[in-house]
């Protein structure tokens, strides 16, 4: 990811990389759609072993068009070649690199408390099942919607992000998973409980349209940038892995509506980090 983000931070302008994503999330999601209904077909129709042969030829074929199209791609040539670090050395300038940029701190903590705010997504679809016992077709129809509430965040956050910034974008997604939480806590029916569906494809599309882009923006020079996205990444990982254990075990012990509470509680709080305390590397420069 450092590698491929330091391209797109190269290749694409910082005033479009917003619709880049967009665009990329959308055909990929389209795509992968269409996929699914050739996947079953394939399976239906083509006796197994063989059936998921065909399907992982049809992989290969893909990811060979994707390799063709990267090997096109012109990588701009970087100013000047960084000398040689090693490991441990490049390691050891981290704690210095927090210490002095003020502004990632913050926003890494508000990335921290946002990530636990996502902890209910995994558990809508098993709420609702158990709280209204609708038909199994309804899972077709939740996913349908989350799929809704993507193509219609994608289509306007990649926009928003390019005239206002990443900051926003993510501001935008918190908002969108605060809500979700809070009428999943209160949604009197099946039907209003589908809009929580929209809402987390909302919320998705604002992270794969901002989540890395405004690491980009934040490295005070090109060469800092697989620096900023490495460490953008990996020191939520802990998070990310612990976020949806914790989820189930919260589910456990006091039932969903504690695992939605917290959830809409942590979005609130990291909302308001990312307002209060971010403030947007495009428009002003990382403080120490």
């Amino acid at each position: 990811m450092p590698a491929w983000m330091d391209i797109v931070g190269r290749a694409i302008p910082v005033t479009a990389r917003g619709r880049f994503f967009a665009a990329s999330s959308l055909v990929a999601g389209v795509g992968g759609f269409a996929g699914s209904f050739l996947t079953a077909r394939i399976l239906a129709t083509v006796p197994a072993p063989a059936s998921y042969g065909v399907c992982f030829l049809c992989a290969a074929a893909c990811m060979a068009v994707s390799l063709a199209a990267l090997v096109l791609v012109r990588e701009p040539p970087a100013a000047a070649a960084a000398p040689p670090v090693g490991l441990r050395a490049y390691l050891a300038r981290v704690p210095a690199l927090l210490g002095r940029d003020r502004n990632l701190r913050w926003f890494l903590l508000a990335r921290a408390v946002g990530m636990v705010s996502g902890m209910g997504n995994g558990f809508y679809t098993v709420y609702a099942l158990l709280a209204w016992a609708p038909p199994d077709a309804q899972v077709g129809v939740f996913t349908t919607l989350l799929l809704a509430g993507q193509v219609a965040g994608t289509a306007t956050l990649g926009w928003l992000a390019d005239r206002a910034g990443h900051r926003l974008v993510l501001a935008a997604g918190l908002a969108a998973s605060v809500s979700a939480s809070a009428l999943a806590l209160a949604a009197p029916s099946l039907a209003a409980f589908g809009v929580v569906f929209v809402l987390a494809g909302v919320q998705g599309s604002a992270l794969t349209i901002s989540n890395l882009n405004v690491l980009l923006e934040f490295a005070p020079s090109p060469e800092e940038r697989p620096t900023y996205i490495g460490l953008g990444t990996t020191s939520l990982a802990p998070v990310a892995f612990g976020a949806p254990l914790v989820a189930g075990l919260l589910a456990d012990a006091w039932g969903f509506a504690a695992v939605f509470g917290v959830a809409a509680l942590s979005g609130a709080v990291a909302l308001g980090l990312l307002l209060v305390w971010v403030r947007d590397p495009r428009h002003r420069p990382a403080e120490g």
